[in-house]
């Protein structure tokens, strides 16, 4: 267990031992009561590679590989591996034995490189003289949750009646008010904690859970916020023009559909022939109409000259 130097929220601070929470056992593989032993073999030396090959060959690479196999050594290959030391190769495949200068790479959340610089040495804040304090800031359990990504969790412990009694209390607080707080180092808890030397720093936030007198406060740690990415304008109206565009689409089809309406018009054109046709044969029946009416005189003409001559 590692030291933790922590206040409550009115001010009063106390040495405090933090432990990593318990890992349920996990189910061990094979037959019950046979141990298994796993094993590593080399499976290729540096002159059975490809790129050693191909070196060394040439054109005559593909009918080594057929005819034999240059690939396998068997004075190496399948020999089992122990445990060794760790060696750093350059970029050509030699061992370094003088590691240069550590370099440390600072990134975007994209991945993208931002700087490259030296690393300083970062000593632990949690034991200095300074506590770990209330920040003041609470936030409910269920938002932080969706705002932090939590990477480690430790369990604040005590070693006598005195911090029993300590942080019983503070878990009580919290776990009443059912929200997180966020604890900070240094002065006015401004800073993040770094929990060992050149260690990574983080936000803690803790939280309190009571069932009678057994207590847990646990120490959530993150050092990565959630942030709903940025609009981008431009994008977000390129959609809209798409779907103005089908618009103009639909709009076509209503001019091809008035087209057939023209095409009544061949209809008219044979209508006015029917009409004049009509209005030809219309005078020869007013004609023929109108013959009967002298006829109905000449009998009477005829009457008249018979008188004359008696």
């Amino acid at each position: 267990m590692r030291n933790i130097k922590i206040a409550n929220a009115a001010g009063r601070d106390a040495d405090i031992k933090y432990i990593g929470p318990p890992v349920a056992p996990t189910p061990k593989p094979g037959l019950p009561g046979h141990q298994i032993r796993f094993r590593r073999y080399l499976l290729a030396a540096p002159t059975g590679l490809h790129g050693s090959l191909q070196a060394s060959l040439g054109d005559d690479y593909a009918k080594a590989l057929i005819s034999g196999d240059p690939e396998v050594d068997v004075e190496k290959v399948g020999r089992e591996i122990v445990p060794s030391a760790k060696v750093f190769l350059s970029s050509d495949g030699q061992v370094m034995h003088a590691v240069p200068t550590v370099i440390e790479v600072i990134s975007d959340p994209d991945g993208t490189e931002r700087d490259r610089r030296v690393p300083t040495n970062q000593p632990s804040n949690v034991t200095s003289e300074l506590p770990v304090v209330w920040t003041g800031k609470t936030m409910a359990k269920r938002d932080a949750v969706r705002r932090f990504v939590f990477t480690r969790t430790l369990a604040l412990r005590h070693t006598n009646g005195l911090s029993f009694d300590f942080l019983h209390a503070m878990a009580t607080e919290l776990a009443a008010s059912g929200e997180v707080v966020l604890v900070g180092a240094g002065k006015g808890g401004k800073l993040p904690l770094v929990l060992q030397d050149n260690g990574t720093p983080y936000r803690g936030f803790l939280e309190g859970r009571v069932d009678g007198e057994r207590f847990a406060l646990l120490l959530h740690l993150s050092n990565m916020e959630l942030k709903r990415p940025a609009a981008d304008p431009a994008k977000d109206a390129a959609p809209a023009k798409k779907d103005a565009a089908p618009a103009k689409k639909d709009a076509a089809p209503a001019k091809k559909d008035a087209a057939p309406a023209k095409a009544d018009a061949p209809a008219k054109k044979d209508a006015a022939p029917a009409a004049k046709k009509a209005a030809k044969k219309a005078p020869a029946k007013k004609a023929a109409e109108a013959k009967p009416e002298p006829e109905a005189k000449k009998p009477a003409a005829k009457k008249t000259a018979a008188k004359k001559t008696t």
